[in-house]
């Protein structure tokens, strides 16, 4: 009889585990604890970038670009910031010449260049951006720029669409300057496609000398030749904000127009 008893004392007590026993780990999803680096990490500002972007319908605009072989340059690199200013009336024309595109876009060689380019300022300057002011140019948006400078002293800052355009309707130039990342543009001296000496690029000794530029914005300039030249792209004389990848004619013989 006894060891009857003592058989069902030891049965009854195996089939109650104590309490303690069940318990969760403290760092499983059902318990809220969020401590695991896997629930902390949080998606970087260059992807979420991404998920607006990729969200984002493309426009009327942007599907011709890429149609026609363009390809949007932040698609490639997030980290480079765009700001269209022919999306804004606050350019050399007053008025809103990009209805809808927001998108810098540039032919894919040009593209990865400045990739490269980007590269070569955050090896330089970590806490510094590349921004591009535009970039693709289709040759009716060039047509209503030439229209606002032909018979005028300016004539010679903007190509003439019935000579072919310039760089930026084949997709191999692009405005651009510097910003520090996430903030404003770093001086330059004279606002991008400001029409005048100011922006000429084999002045800026003398324009330091005459208090026209500062210094400081005269080694910003340098930087950015630096960093563009490390892509392959060559400045232009009178625009220190513009850079080509190729001669124009190179770009006549090798790359289509874009409409």
């Amino acid at each position: 009889m006894k060891n009857l008893l003592f058989i069902s004392i030891i049965l009854i007590a195996c089939s109650h585990p104590r309490v303690e026993q069940a318990k969760v780990p403290v760092n499983e999803s059902n318990t809220g604890n969020t401590t695991s680096a896997a629930v902390q990490e949080k998606p970087s500002a260059e992807s979420d970038k991404k998920v607006e972007r990729d969200t984002v319908p493309l426009s009327a605009t942007a599907r011709s670009m890429e149609r026609q072989g363009m390809v949007n340059v932040q698609r490639l690199d997030p980290s480079i910031e765009v700001s269209l200013m022919y999306s804004r009336p606050d350019n050399f024309t007053g008025r809103v010449l990009y209805d809808d595109l927001r998108e810098g876009y540039l032919h894919p060689k040009a593209a990865q260049a400045l990739i490269k380019a980007q590269k070569r300022l955050k090896e330089l300057r970590p806490d510094l951006s590349l921004i591009i002011f535009d970039a693709t140019r289709p040759m009716s948006i060039q047509q209503k720029m030439w229209d606002v400078v032909k018979n005028t002293p300016k004539y010679f800052y903007v190509s003439n669409p019935a000579r072919g355009g310039g760089m930026h309707n084949y997709g191999m130039a692009v405005d651009i300057s510097i910003c520090k990342v996430g903030g404003d543009t770093i001086p330059m001296g004279a606002k991008v496609d400001f029409m005048g000496d100011l922006s000429h690029i084999d002045r800026e000794a003398q324009l330091v000398a005459q208090h026209r530029i500062t210094a400081e914005a005269k080694a910003n300039r340098e930087l950015l030749r630096e960093a563009m030249a490390a892509g392959g792209f060559r400045p232009l004389r009178t625009e220190w904000w513009h850079f080509n990848l190729c001669s124009r004619q190179e770009a006549k013989k090798l790359y289509k127009v874009i409409k």
